[in-house]
């Protein structure tokens, strides 16, 4: 196997059955822990990301791969690294609300390739690899083409992680937009992949959150970046537009 479309089935079909393990735990009750950086952690994550991982290994024994829950295994002479977020949005999963997401991205030396964003609950799937477009459901997905941000409408995860980040800046953003809401982690931003949304903002995000959306995002025709305007994931957060607004949102968060 050596094509991308390939590699984006395997990760589609990747994506799905962990998203069915998902289900399972899904409103449940399950327990949950708290990580070394205080965020929350259940059974559901570590399980999903060690089927992911478990997958990949007998898939592509020579690829690398980096995850939320068991981290980096090191191999960074490796051309192929998965990138794994077994559940994005544990807080939304933790409480019922199915805006959560399994993301898989593949990098292949160096460049962001395949994305995958599953929504198990939602049962939406968006995948897209370099030069192969952007699916949202098996149909092409495009962003939309709002061209001014007095009209465009604005996802975010956290309005007090904004507001500490960005004080009054953040305030200006939410007066000089049309339309403001919480619909966070990587559900906001496949929202703009898909057109429902225009921008979406996070102040704070890892690698692993990021990777999936970098092909989602271009080949949707948008743009992913950190807030400085770099394509990267390793940047600590993440803007998310329809390219047509990129210039003017990096504009509203810089100081």
């Amino acid at each position: 196997m050596s094509h991308l479309d390939d590699f984006l089935h395997f990760a589609v079909d990747l994506a799905r059955e962990a998203g069915r393990l998902t289900l399972g735990y899904y409103q449940s009750g399950v327990e949950v822990a708290q990580k070394a950086d205080r965020s929350p952690v259940t059974i559901a994550d570590r399980d999903a990301e060690l089927l992911i991982r478990s997958r990949i290994a007998d898939r592509f024994p020579d690829h690398a791969m980096v995850g939320e829950e068991f981290g980096d295994d090191g191999r960074s002479s490796a051309t192929h690294r998965w990138f794994i977020d077994p559940i994005d949005g544990t807080r939304s999963f933790i409480h019922g609300v199915p805006l959560y997401a399994v993301l898989i991205g593949l990098e292949i030396a160096g460049s962001l390739s395949v994305g995958v964003a599953h929504f198990p609950a939602l049962g939406e799937t968006l995948a897209a690899a370099t030069g192969l477009g952007c699916r949202w459901n098996g149909q092409p997905a495009h962003v939309s083409s709002t061209a001014r941000l007095s009209e465009a409408c604005v996802a975010y995860t956290d309005a007090r992680q904004l507001h500490a980040r960005l004080g009054d800046r953040w305030l200006a953003i939410q007066r000089g937009t049309k339309l403001q809401r919480g619909w966070g982690d990587a559900y906001g931003h496949c929202l703009v992949a898909t057109g429902r949304a225009d921008v979406a903002l996070d102040p704070h995000m890892n690698p692993w959150d990021c990777a999936a959306l970098v092909p989602i995002l271009e080949e949707a025709g948008g743009t992913f970046t950190d807030w400085a305007g770099a394509t990267t994931i390793h940047g600590g957060d993440a803007v998310s537009t329809n390219g047509v607004l990129s210039g003017q949102v990096l504009a509203a968060v810089r100081p």
